[in-house]
């Protein structure tokens, strides 16, 4: 039985779960944003936060507990050297679940797990498509000014590319007329 025993366990034997979270979590602390499904997201975002934790405190002790679950050396030093001194003030919720829809294979609901100080279109609370959408005038009254810029614009001659003139095909003498008529025939309605 099972009581109060509330994890999920990913349909993975322990040793497969424990590997496969500590892969995960190297990666994203590598990358700072992975692609996976929503339940296991939860899971490395459950495995991952204690550690970040653990980052904010650099000592030898730290170190090698946070090794002890990664495994990865290079992992341990991106951790404490680019990731804790960013999020050093922050007092919890390291990582943002984004999710993007279903796998196309076999429906899976899968999401994007990042860092949120490693964000900047979300750090700094502006898409960029939306300060360039708000610099823009929304009406169509205030097109009146932007004559003014192009007015003050220096006209620059263009080159006419000659036209290209329309191939025709090449009929014998068959006293057959040739008409540009296209028809359906053929082709899926």
């Amino acid at each position: 039985m099972r009581h109060n025993k509330n994890f999920n366990h990913l349909g993975r034997q322990a040793g497969h779960r424990k590997a496969m979270l500590s892969n995960m979590a190297s990666s994203l602390i590598l990358h700072k944003r992975i692609e996976t499904t929503v339940a296991k997201a939860k899971a490395v975002k459950q495995f991952v936060e204690p550690l970040v934790t653990r980052s904010k405190e650099d000592t030898t002790h730290s170190r090698r507990v946070v090794f002890s679950y990664l495994k990865q050396k290079e992992a341990v030093t991106e951790l404490f050297r680019t990731i804790a001194p960013k999020i050093a003030n922050r007092p919890g919720g390291y990582t943002r679940i984004l999710k993007t829809g279903f796998r196309l294979g076999d429906g899976a609901d899968m999401c994007i797990i990042e860092f949120v100080d490693f964000n900047e279109a979300y750090t700094f609370g502006v898409t960029p498509a939306a300060a360039q959408a708000e610099a823009k005038p929304k009406t169509r009254r205030s097109r009146k000014k932007t004559t003014d810029a192009v007015e003050d614009a220096t006209v620059v001659a263009e080159k006419k590319a000659p036209k290209a003139k329309p191939v025709q095909k090449a009929v014998k003498n068959t006293g057959a007329k040739v008409s540009n008529v296209k028809t359906n025939v053929g082709k899926k309605m």
